[in-house]
């Protein structure tokens, strides 16, 4: 507990405020300040591509930012969509070669891997090209 929180528990239980004047220190107290977890918590889905064009155009970059709230958004969204839709959509998915189950992604699923992306990063390097997945 940090000493500004303890601070206003401390003046409630002396009398000196009120439950509700406590209440809006507090919740001041936490608009203030993000929580170290929200603070780490990554924000967008980064892809990263350069090449060496050998046909002599010279070399290429492709850089991709998704914010990872459109992700959600889409999970969410699917939870809207008829179960033929959802069929429908993970057999074109999987002619294109996406074998997802758009019937098995769940919100909650979808929090669990972003809480640990994090922690990945993927480099794919070769002679004429590099590629990286990662979060920011």
């Amino acid at each position: 507990m940090n000493e500004q929180r303890r601070q206003i528990l401390q003046m409630l239980a002396d009398g000196k405020i009120t439950a509700d004047e406590a209440e809006k220190l507090l919740d001041a107290l936490a608009r203030e300040k993000p929580s170290p977890v929200t603070a780490k918590m990554p924000k967008y889905l980064r892809v990263e591509v350069t090449w060496e064009d050998t046909a002599g155009d010279g070399p290429g970059r492709i850089n991709v930012r998704v914010p990872l709230k459109l992700l959600r958004a889409g999970v969410r969204l699917t939870s809207l969509l008829p179960p033929q839709a959802l069929t429908r959509a993970n057999a074109e998915l999987g002619k294109a070669g996406v074998p997802i189950d758009l019937t098995l992604l769940k919100p909650q699923q979808l929090e669990e891997l972003i809480e640990h992306l994090d922690d990945v990063s993927v480099d794919v390097d070769s002679s004429d090209g590099k590629v990286r997945v990662f979060c920011e």
